[in-house]
C-alpha cells in the first residue's frame, strides 16, 4: 500500500444500537487488508472504547480513521461537556457515567485507561462546554504487513 486510506464514520449520543459499528466496520477493513490480526485487535479494541465514550458521555461526533504502511491514526472529535479532569479520567474505575448507562453494561471506567494500554500513542485535548478531540496511534512494524 502505498497511499493512505482514510475512512469516516458519524457517532450519535445515547445510540447503543449502532455503538460499535465504526470499530467493527475498521476491523473488516484491516483484515481485508491482511494486517497482522495483533495490530487489528488494538485498533479494534482502543477504537471501541473511543466509539462508546463518545456515545455514552457527548453529544455526538465524527471518527476518522487513517490507514496508511507504517500505521492507522484514529481522529474522535466530539461536541460535547468535554472532560474536566483528564488526568482523574485516566484512572482505572473512575467513571461519570449515570446509572442508567451503567445498567446497561457500560460506564466501568476502563475506556480511557483501554484507550491508552492498546494504542500506542494518545493525545487528548478537551475544552469542558465544547468538546474533546482523542488522537489514538497503533504502529505497524516494518516486518508486519
Amino acid at each position: 500500500m502505498n497511499e493512505s486510506i482514510t475512512l469516516n464514520y458519524d457517532v450519535d449520543s445515547n445510540d447503543f444500537t449502532r455503538a460499535g459499528e465504526a470499530s467493527s466496520s475498521v476491523k473488516r477493513k484491516l483484515k481485508l487488508m491482511g494486517v497482522d490480526p495483533d495490530i487489528i485487535r488494538k485498533v479494534a479494541i482502543s477504537l471501541y472504547e473511543g466509539e462508546i465514550n463518545m456515545v455514552i458521555h457527548s453529544y455526538g461526533g465524527t471518527i476518522e480513521v487513517i490507514i496508511s504502511t507504517d500505521m492507522i491514526e484514529m481522529i474522535l472529535r466530539d461536541k460535547g461537556p468535554g472532560i474536566e479532569d483528564t488526568e482523574l479520567a485516566m484512572q482505572a474505575g473512575y467513571t461519570t457515567a449515570p446509572d442508567n448507562i451503567r445498567s446497561l453494561g457500560f460506564g466501568a471506567g476502563m475506556g480511557l485507561p483501554n484507550m491508552k494500554k492498546y494504542s500506542d500513542d494518545l493525545k487528548i485535548e478537551s475544552v469542558v462546554g465544547k468538546g474533546t478531540t482523542v488522537r489514538m496511534k497503533v504502529y505497524i512494524p516494518k516486518n508486519i504487513s
